[in-house]
């Protein structure tokens, strides 16, 4: 193993706990910076005039969460309002708050029990006005409501059609587009006139090959296109200009391999002005010459992946985010009429006191002949020969890994470990082919490609084969049981972090507003009404007898996804067989740890947990 003493230990707290500031926004006239950093150890909205130095005296919270922190906020068009989504304990049953940025009053604006709030759209154009989505009369249907935010009033503006699971709307704020989901497991893009009690029609349907990988952007100013996502008669998701009359559609950009990710997009003319394909980094392909030199400046100021996150109604600046292997977040205010950037602030400007380690992306061949690419991170302080390794399994499963800052992998690598992340088949981001590739095969050669890391880099000499973790939350957490329960003999240890026991139970406890969606887990995971049995053989409760590993399982209790129960049956099993484990269950959490004091305390007790079994080093 590599003599990591070398190399300063990145404190926990550092890595885990609150950053200092984090997710920056303009006000609609850009007069005003807000962002989010802690107040009494919680994280709240901050606001201060543009032009001060963050985090100065000008600046102050004008939020007052004492719970689990605010994650997820925006300025209204109002210019007056920050509004915010909350939940209690990680039900995941969200209201919308809307706080006064003079007065400091919050308003709940959605205080219903066991309703789920969803935000749908605002617009400058009617700036005291939300969408808001509830599923407050059905519990499985979401129903769209213009809120109206002096008043709080609620008008119901597009009732359900029975499975709709999204919502587009157009430049006059109106629901003209509905994704509702079909029992193929595919979906159709329904599409009304202009008028709020119109008919819905059909427009195009995406089969179940294309589901996952295809979906509306949204209008044109005039209503007369859309753009799409869209894999139909390609492998990977392009960007298209649909026309909403004759039914043509005009590639905008494409790939033969990576899918299309995000789209920024006009906010006065809803034109596409630029889109990203997710190769091994993000690379933006630029279409409105009008921001073509901006983008060149703003890909200058870092050696990191950017976005832009934040415009003023003007469009004369922005606010943009980069993105690095070797550091936290960084934000740069970027003036539009000069083409100057200058740094805003850092998230977490204490990771510069330390030695960060480099994610390499890396690709091998699966055992059929696929290509799975990945990222690397390995110990910064370097090794003769092969270290101990955590394969770091990404949720979803329909999402990705990507390159940037990532706090577990620092850790791994600080502690003396390679870190590992793939994106096995049943992933996104590498077309429709690979990612329909992981259809009904969890724990099946969706396994079998992380098997092919582990072997893959042990025959690199990168991982010593007798010191391999796997690790991972949700869907990574399942894989984590899957390798205790399939493959014991390839992993001295596993860590699950809210991750499902049994696939008959999972689908059978799915939320409610979940259920339009049931037959895509049907089609991609299988039915507990007709296979169970093929259920039951991909389900690590059913072998817990093959345990031969000590493993770490965390748990939310609020969990509305992976219910308690999905740990707890596999727990009691393991204690009924005499197996060694270690059971850490948070009243207040859901599926994930948002509370800073939880998340320490898990990463402290899997610190101590990875240090006795993989033998790296840990904090005290």
């Amino acid at each position: 193993m590599t003599d990591a003493s070398t190399v300063p230990l990145i404190p926990r707290e550092v890595l885990f706990g609150n950053p200092e500031k984090v997710g920056p926004r303009l006000s609609p006239d850009g007069e005003r910076l807000s962002y989010l950093a802690p107040k009494d150890g919680v994280m709240n909205v901050w606001v201060g005039p543009v032009g001060s130095a963050a985090g100065g005296d000008d600046f102050e919270p004008v939020t007052d969460d004492r719970k689990r922190g605010i994650r997820v906020y925006f300025w209204a068009e109002d210019n007056t309002h920050i509004v915010y989504l909350q939940d209690e304990g990680g039900d995941e049953n969200w209201r919308v708050h809307a706080v006064d940025t003079s007065t400091k009053k919050d308003r709940d604006l959605t205080p219903f029990d066991d309703v789920q709030a969803q935000i749908v759209e605002r617009s400058r154009h009617f700036p005291d006005t939300l969408l808001v989505a509830l599923n407050r009369e059905t519990p499985e249907l979401h129903d769209v409501y213009r809120l109206t935010l002096s008043t709080g009033d609620l008008d119901l503006v597009a009732r359900n059609p029975g499975n709709a699971v999204g919502w587009v709307v157009d430049a006059h704020l109106r629901v003209r587009a509905a994704m509702t989901a079909t029992p193929d497991g595919g979906f159709d893009l329904l599409l009304r006139d202009e008028g709020e009690d119109a008919d819905w029609r059909k427009l195009l349907g995406w089969g179940k090959e294309d589901a996952l990988s295809s979906a509306p952007v949204g209008f044109t100013e005039d209503g007369e296109k859309m753009y799409l996502i869209d894999s139909r008669g390609a492998n990977a998701s392009r960007l298209v200009l649909l026309d909403l009359e004759n039914g043509a559609t005009q590639t905008l950009v494409d790939d033969p391999r990576y899918d299309v990710g995000q789209v920024v997009t006009h906010p006065e003319t809803h034109e596409a002005q630029a889109a990203a394909v997710e190769r091994a980094r993000t690379e933006w392909v630029v279409l409105d010459d009008d921001i073509r030199e901006d983008f060149a400046v703003i890909e200058s100021l870092s050696r990191g992946d950017f976005g832009v996150t934040s415009r003023d109604r003007a469009d004369e600046s922005w606010l943009v985010a980069f993105t690095a292997d070797d550091g936290g977040a960084s934000y740069y205010a970027y003036d539009r009429k000069n083409r100057r950037g200058a740094h805003l602030f850092d998230a977490r400007p204490d990771l510069a006191e330390y030695t960060l380690a480099r994610m390499e992306p890396v690709s091998f061949a699966s055992r059929d002949g696929l290509t799975i690419e990945g990222y690397l991170t390995l110990p910064p302080a370097g090794s003769a020969g092969p270290v101990p390794m955590v394969l770091n399994v990404h949720g979803g499963p329909w999402v990705r890994d990507g390159w940037g800052y990532d706090p577990e992998a620092q850790w791994f690598a600080n502690r003396g470990y390679a870190c590992l992340q793939v994106n096995y088949r049943g992933s996104t981001g590498y077309g429709k082919a690979f990612l329909n590739a992981g259809n009904k095969e969890w724990a099946g050669t969706m396994h079998d490609d992380l098997v092919d890391a582990v072997e893959w880099a042990v025959e690199r000499g990168v991982a010593d084969p007798e010191r391999v973790a796997i690790y991972g939350g949700s869907y990574g957490g399942y894989a984590a049981l899957v390798g205790a329960t399939f493959t014991p003999d390839l992993f001295r240890c596993a860590v699950d972090i809210v991750g499902p026991s049994s696939l008959i139970t999972l689908i059978n406890s799915i939320p409610p507003y979940w259920k339009p969606l049931l037959a895509t887990f049907h089609e991609r995971v299988g039915n507990p009404d007709t296979e169970e049995v093929f259920l039951r053989s991909r389900s690590p409760l059913f072998f817990v007898d093959r345990i031969r590993i000590p493993i770490l399982i965390a748990q939310g209790a609020n969990d509305p996804r992976v219910k308690q129960a999905e740990s707890e049956q596999i727990v009691a099993a393991m204690k009924e067989k005499g197996i060694d484990q270690e059971y850490l269950l948070f009243e207040d959490e859901g599926h994930g740890f948002a509370r800073p004091e939880n998340r320490l305390k898990f990463y402290a007790a899997a610190e101590r947990f990875l240090a006795k079994h993989l033998g790296g080093r840990a904090e005290e």
